[in-house]
């Protein structure tokens, strides 16, 4: 016996029994899941790279172009490293867009608008989440809908009616409607608090009822802190979204000295042409015009990227990508 296992053992199929046992991954059923594990991360990052590519592809361009003379725009040869560095580009920029002036009225506006939505969307949200009263889902679903109305279909009726309450030329077409619950996109905003203080447990609730705490004090010191992730998100979009704003800038600011930083730039060249006296045309150029795109984006794009990693976490507990 002892003798006819030592033969079978020294055998191929014994010598491989026995290296499964000591190196499991050479089981068939391991390698092929393996297999298939490497190949479903493989294929995740090359869509996550093509992805990604897409987005910083213009960000680059950007930036590159940025930083060329005229010199490498002209040369076919200098496609994305320039030769040298041209900062000129970005000292006129600074100086067409009448930066800071600018800057300050594209805060004006989109800081207060994103702190009011915040606020009064959350409250708004709150009362259809938690709340039960009658037509409650058909006012919500009105809510919904003033979200599909197109901004442009509304914009006649708005204009006059600024205009006969003086406000044509002053911030409060764009502050005072966040505070009264709606702004730009605030239906979204009021989804995406809803969709958040739905999956609250009604134990929290309960409890502050117990001890006596009122409707108004529940939300404001126990719903509205644990909202953290839906504040953040809504904050940051609601930001973005008036500072990228150019529709209505337009409609309502009528002089020079209240144009936000996207405003400035449908006008640099009419700028640039005043600053150099009828000569824009010898220093307008595809890099100037990426200079001043930066410039502007610039803003935004700093906050994003100092909040980056709580606006993904903040994204996935709000349910917003359901």
């Amino acid at each position: 016996m002892l003798s006819g296992e030592r033969v079978r053992s020294r055998s191929w199929p014994g010598r491989l029994a026995t290296a499964m046992t000591i190196r499991p991954w050479l089981d068939p059923t391991v390698l092929q899941r393996r297999s298939l594990f490497l190949l479903g991360r493989t294929l995740t990052y090359l869509v996550l790279i093509d992805v990604s590519f897409v987005f910083l592809f213009p960000v680059f361009y950007m930036f590159t172009t940025s930083l060329k003379s005229p010199e490498d725009l002209a040369d076919i040869t200098v496609t994305w490293v320039p030769r040298g560095i041209y900062w000129l580009n970005y000292v006129l920029a600074y100086q067409i867009l009448n930066y800071l002036p600018a800057l300050g009225n594209s805060l004006q506006i989109s800081v207060p608008a994103a702190i009011g939505q915040v606020i009064v969307c959350s409250f708004v949200a709150y009362g259809f989440a938690r709340m039960r009263f009658p037509g409650r889902e058909v006012l919500f679903l009105l809510v919904i809908f003033t979200f599909l109305i197109p901004p442009q279909t509304i914009i006649v009726p708005l204009f006059i009616l600024y205009k006969n309450l003086g406000w044509i030329n002053t911030i409060y077409p764009f502050v005072l409607p966040p505070f009264l619950g709606h702004g730009l996109d605030g239906a979204l905003f009021v989804l995406v608090f809803r969709q958040f203080f739905r999956g609250l447990p009604w134990e929290l609730e309960d409890a502050a009822s117990i001890d006596g705490a009122s409707p108004f004090r529940i939300y404001w010191q126990i719903m509205l802190p644990l909202a953290t992730p839906a504040i953040l998100v809504v904050l940051l979009f609601s930001f973005v979204w008036h500072w990228n704003d150019y529709f209505q800038p337009t409609m309502f600011f009528m002089t020079p000295e209240h144009f936000t930083l996207p405003m400035r730039l449908s006008v640099l060249w009419t700028v640039l042409d005043q600053m150099t006296s009828g000569q824009a045309h010898e220093y307008f150029n595809e890099a100037l015009s990426m200079a001043a795109t930066l410039l502007v984006v610039l803003p935004p794009l700093v906050i994003y990227l100092f909040t980056q990693r709580f606006f993904v976490e903040s994204i996935d507990r709000t349910g917003l990508v359901e």
